[in-house]
């Protein structure tokens, strides 16, 4: 990503661009204080929220044990950026220390408006809350042209050396190509489940190769 100052001059932002671009990047430009106010939204407060969330369970050492124990893939993927090297955060929070605020009091007020939802017990507009997240999370990019429809595969699968590589070389052997792959794993141990991203074009072949295999999966568009 590249932030030009007001002395960049068009063509050296070209050629940057050009040299930057050949590398494979996909580059964005952006001024400066618009670079600092994007990642204070989708970088440094996810950062500071998971750390958080992490430190508010660990405070509960009478209850520590039991409650990592309870915790589900959901807790997992929401916490994952807080096992980051804590070292260069205090940095990052000094040089973006406004748009971190700023997108903080953002949050803090949303966060106050679900806590209302929820203790008014107001379901349709905590579903239209949820809903609304849950199609903006699909939306995410994964590098792919506008015109690419992708669909959410769910797998589940036995914890044994082998199983992902099986399912992995079945869409080798088909010829469908995976965008995105993680493994949830269950809390009781011994399962989990694969969900791959695949397109929407291929994703009737998978599902039928995954059924001959013994697999009952599940698809959904993420979009």
């Amino acid at each position: 990503m590249l932030t030009p100052t007001d002395e960049t001059d068009d063509d050296s932002l070209v050629q940057v661009r050009s040299a930057v671009a050949s590398l494979g990047a996909d580059v964005v430009s952006l001024a400066p204080e618009r670079h600092d106010a994007l990642v204070a939204v989708v970088s440094h407060v996810p950062h500071l929220t998971a750390a958080t969330l992490m430190a508010l369970a660990d405070e509960r050492s009478e209850e520590h044990q039991v409650m990592l124990r309870l915790a589900a893939g959901g807790f997992r993927d929401m916490t994952r950026i807080a096992s980051g090297h804590p070292g260069i955060w205090p940095d990052i929070c000094q040089e973006n220390s406004d748009a971190i605020c700023s997108v903080l009091d953002r949050f803090i007020d949303a966060l106050t408006e679900v806590r209302s939802l929820v203790a008014d017990g107001n379901r349709s507009k905590l579903l239209g809350l949820l809903e609304q997240a849950r199609s903006a999370r699909a939306h995410l990019p994964y590098g792919l042209d506008r015109d690419v429809s992708l669909v959410e595969v769910r797998v589940r699968v036995f914890d044994r050396p082998g199983e992902l590589a099986r399912i992995t070389s079945l869409t080798t052997d088909i010829g469908v190509n995976i965008y995105d792959l993680e493994i949830a794993h269950s809390v009781e141990g011994g399962q989990g489940v694969a969900i791959l991203v695949v397109n929407d074009e291929a994703v009737d072949s998978l599902l039928e190769a995954l059924r001959q295999q013994g697999y009952a999966p599940s698809s959904r568009p993420l979009s």
